[in-house]
């Protein structure tokens, strides 16, 4: 009788050396999540300019910040589900070019209902990009470099911010408000093209999947080479498949806790990034600076985020996820509170906001991965779209909230007050996560044979 070869996929991948094939999927990833940056961004730093153009209070921007938001919480919550059945690279196509096709329709829109619209179907699109771009990106990735690579390709959604921000203060005063939409909606196009050539399935997900052996040995042996694959062989991963609805099992296996605990520091970091994205530009100009000084403003929020982004992995790998996001959140919850001060010179609000932008981004960055290595990979799209999708639930009542509060006239310091003791909260949270997570990787033992 013949013998079967069984061939351990974690194996290979966890011995494999970082070479251009894995750089080329975590450059894809990045930039999908450099144009959901950018989008988030994007009707922010429109805002004063159509502000002006439709002669309309700045309060009625509020249900269309929201709007989109709320979009992309059902995109998080559907599609990182449908991920863990159908794929990755699947999701990550079909969002990028809806998202696309959504974009330049907000281009062309006439009406606060339109927008409205037009900005909630497009959140749905983008909520399928993050997760999937992570978990995708961590597969593919041996334990060593894993935490780093996610930080850097998570990076891209605040690369994508900043960029934006110098993009849009070129683009507003020399083709109106609308070329930030044009632009918006032309990039990801090229990508998903790209992505429809380029970019592999999760080797891990395919094994537990029982997909197509040719195709597996095919993005093998991009990974590794000089990998022996038989073509009777069984491949195998150190992961159980399971039964059931994904999001049962958030909270099986002794991770029900962590998974609400994570959830409510998503909840309170999103609400305080998409506060900031969607009116820190506005306030500012509410201030009395110029629109492309209020611009700039919300562009050194994104630059701090993507500064930390890039840093933040040396000092992650000495002392841990945990800690580092508690120290950031700290940080940033000092800085939050000192923007709404009044007297402060212009070059120190632009530094106290650029703290501010390392702290909130780069720990949110710093969030995703963390829930990228916690969940295991039949989990992970679940488990890291749910806590996007819990998270926008406070992205989408920040900016209504702040919008209230200014209806209400509330001052710039009070406003920033407020932000900043929420930030606290969530440094409480993730303080009492020291004692829950004892490690921030998960690996099971046992090798599971496709079917």
């Amino acid at each position: 009788m013949e013998t079967t070869t069984k061939i351990n996929v974690s194996d290979i991948i966890e011995n494999s050396r970082l070479g251009a094939f894995q750089v080329g999927i975590g450059i894809l990833c990045g930039a999908c999540l450099m144009i959901d940056g950018f989008d988030v961004q994007s009707m922010g730093y429109a805002a004063p300019a159509l502000i002006k153009d439709w002669n309309i209070p700045s309060a009625a921007l509020g249900p269309v910040f929201s709007a989109g938001l709320f979009g992309i919480l059902l995109g998080s919550l559907i599609f990182s589900t449908a991920a863990d059945k159908i794929g990755r690279r699947p999701m990550l196509i079909i969002a990028t070019l809806f998202f696309s096709a959504m974009t330049f329709l907000t281009a062309r829109a006439n009406s606060i209902p339109e927008l409205l619209a037009i900005r909630f179907i497009a959140g749905a699109g983008l909520g399928g990009i993050m997760p999937n771009a992570l978990a995708l990106t961590g597969e593919y990735m041996p334990t060593r470099t894993r935490v780093a690579a996610m930080m850097h390709v998570g990076n891209g959604f605040n690369f994508g911010a900043a960029l934006g921000g110098f993009i849009a203060a070129w683009l507003i005063p020399n083709f109106g408000w609308r070329s930030v939409f044009y632009f918006g909606g032309g990039v990801p196009l090229v990508i998903a093209v790209v992505m429809i050539f380029l970019l592999p399935e999760s080797l891990q997900f395919m094994v537990l999947q029982g997909r197509d052996r040719s195709r597996i040995t095919k993005w093998l042996k991009r990974v590794a080479p000089g990998a022996a694959c038989e073509d009777r062989a069984e491949y195998v991963v150190r992961e159980e498949k399971r039964a059931g609805v994904p999001v049962i099992h958030l909270f099986s296996e002794g991770r029900g806790i962590v998974t609400v605990l994570l959830w409510g520091v998503y909840f309170l970091n999103l609400l305080n990034l998409f506060f900031f994205s969607s009116w820190l530009p506005t306030l500012v100009s509410s201030a009395g600076y110029s629109t492309s000084t209020a611009v700039l403003a919300g562009t050194m929020l994104q630059a701090g985020g993507a500064l930390a982004g890039l840093t933040l992995a040396p000092f992650i790998g000495r002392i841990g996820l945990i800690r580092s996001l508690t120290v950031g959140f700290s940080m940033s919850a000092v800085c939050i509170a000192l923007i709404g001060q009044p007297g402060i010179s212009l070059s120190v609000l632009f530094a106290v906001i650029f703290v501010a932008g390392c702290g909130i981004l780069g720990g949110q960055v710093a969030l995703n991965t963390l829930a990228g290595v916690y969940y295991p990979t039949y989990l992970r799209s679940t488990g890291v779209g749910w806590c996007l999708g819990i998270g926008r639930i406070g992205a989408i009542v920040g900016p209504l909230f702040a919008g209230e509060l200014i209806r209400r006239h509330w001052a710039n310091q009070q406003l920033f007050l407020a932000a900043g003791s929420l930030v606290l909260i969530a440094t409480a949270i993730m303080f009492s996560l020291r004692w829950l997570i004892k490690t921030e990787t998960k690996t099971t033992t046992d090798s599971v044979m496709a079917h």
